[in-house]
């Protein structure tokens, strides 16, 4: 089940957070987004050592802003505290599953 990430938890549910966090950077008017949603829902219910955490780009400016995200959905991967993989636009399962290795 996906998390809701804003400025005011992104500490302490990513930065501070053990173990592998998946950032989707998404708009409810994003078709891409709409469709990668599921995918990612889908991934994080299969694989218990991921914590799956969304961020709205239009009520999370600062965070998108402080990502450089300039198209959506973008996909940012971290582990233990660290940013160590990024990915943009529509991907099947498989290609997500890659970014998280």
């Amino acid at each position: 089940m996906a998390i809701t990430i804003t400025k005011d938890n992104f500490a302490a549910e990513v930065e501070q957070a053990q173990g592998t966090v998946l950032l989707d950077f998404w708009a409810s008017w994003c078709g891409p987004c709409r469709m990668l949603s599921p995918i990612l829902d889908q991934l994080a219910d299969e694989r218990s050592d991921i914590k799956l955490g969304k961020i709205n780009v239009d009520e999370q400016p600062e965070l998108a802003s402080r990502f450089d995200v300039m198209s959506i959905p973008t996909l940012v991967v971290y582990k233990n505290g660290q940013k160590v993989n990024e990915a943009v636009g529509l991907m099947p399962k498989e290609q997500v599953a890659a970014l998280l290795d």
